[in-house]
């Protein structure tokens, strides 16, 4: 538990210092390309059914979140085997390749140069790269909505939801989750191909981000009152909009994000050229403009850096307790 959480923090730094340069192989990708050969074998294996489709979603949760889960545990378990300051190595890694902190921030930062110094098309396809939604009639405003957006909801999914569950279980249960969260990414549409098959890993998925979720968005309204903006106006806008939204847990983040920065966010959009109707979330106090993409990301390091530091104390105040 001592390696755990000395791993969880030494990580977290390593991720704001550094964050995850492209031209490393990161183990997510190989997460990824299990889910891809799992899927195509499932696929061959049940019957293209309403009922067949949902067991084969259902095995593929059940394969990749546990072949994922027990290579991290043994790979942790190997390393602890030969030396606890090799294990706190490797965990301190791994710890770090599963936050993302400073990745959300680069890459939302890159739609900011780009409406900044280039035209609203530089902004268009950087603001693909980081959201599933279709991106080529997007004015500036909804070009930067969409960025806020991402950062808002990705706060947890992508650092105060993986920071929970590894300072529980360490590195091997952010792994875990970071399974069920890329399969949600992958195959929990609700498109043709999905429908069934990916029902599982989208039901899951919300299942495991539930009290993340619900933390996450409290843990920013705190970050909110931290730099200096309306953190009375993040909480009430986030009891009023918290569920506006077609998952449980995406509006949470976002209905504080709006809340504090005083704009709306969410409304309609168009997926794979199909219009999908939204409400919206917060109040349109004013405008959105693209400096919000600085002011979102100032909250999103606040809120991850007010974690680490609840979190640490918890745990460490548990090993002393424990210790006695």
């Amino acid at each position: 538990m001592k390696l755990s959480l000395c791993a969880l923090i030494l990580g977290y730094l390593l991720d704001l210092a550094i964050g995850d340069p492209h031209f490393l192989w990161h183990p997510i990708r190989a997460v990824g390309a299990l889910i891809d050969r799992s899927e195509t074998i499932l696929r061959k294996i049940f019957p293209r059914t309403q009922k067949g489709e949902l067991w084969g979603g259902v095995c593929l949760v059940v394969i990749v979140a546990g072949i994922t889960t027990a290579a991290a545990a043994l790979l942790l378990a190997a390393a602890g085997w030969v030396s606890p300051w090799l294990r706190l190595a490797l965990e301190t890694i791994m710890c770090y390749q599963i936050l993302a902190t400073r990745a959300l921030r680069d890459e939302s930062m890159k739609v900011y140069d780009a409406l900044k110094k280039g035209t609203i098309q530089d902004g268009r396809k950087a603001v693909s790269m980081i959201v599933g939604r279709d991106t080529e009639q997007l004015d500036e405003a909804g070009v930067t909505r969409a960025a806020v957006e991402t950062v808002a909801e990705n706060t947890s999914d992508g650092v105060i939801a993986p920071m929970l569950y590894m300072i529980v279980g360490g590195a091997v249960l952010g792994f875990f989750y970071k399974a069920v969260n890329t399969m949600d990414s992958m195959v929990g549409y609700q498109n043709e191909r999905y429908l069934y098959f990916g029902r599982a890993a989208a039901k899951f998925d919300d299942v495991v981000n539930y009290i993340p979720a619900r933390i996450s968005a409290g843990l920013m309204i705190l970050a909110a009152f931290l730099c200096g903006m309306d953190a009375g106006r993040a909480c009430r806008i986030y009891r009023r909009d918290r569920h506006n939204h077609a998952s449980p847990n995406s509006a949470h983040t976002e209905a504080v994000m709006a809340g504090a920065l005083g704009v709306q966010l969410a409304g309609d959009a168009w997926y794979f050229g199909v219009l999908h109707k939204k409400k919206t979330i917060g109040d349109p106090d004013r405008e959105i403009s693209v400096e919000d993409i600085v002011l979102a990301n100032r909250l999103l390091y606040m809120t991850a850096a007010a974690a680490i530091v609840i979190f640490g104390c918890l745990k460490a105040g548990l090993l002393l307790w424990l210790a006695r």
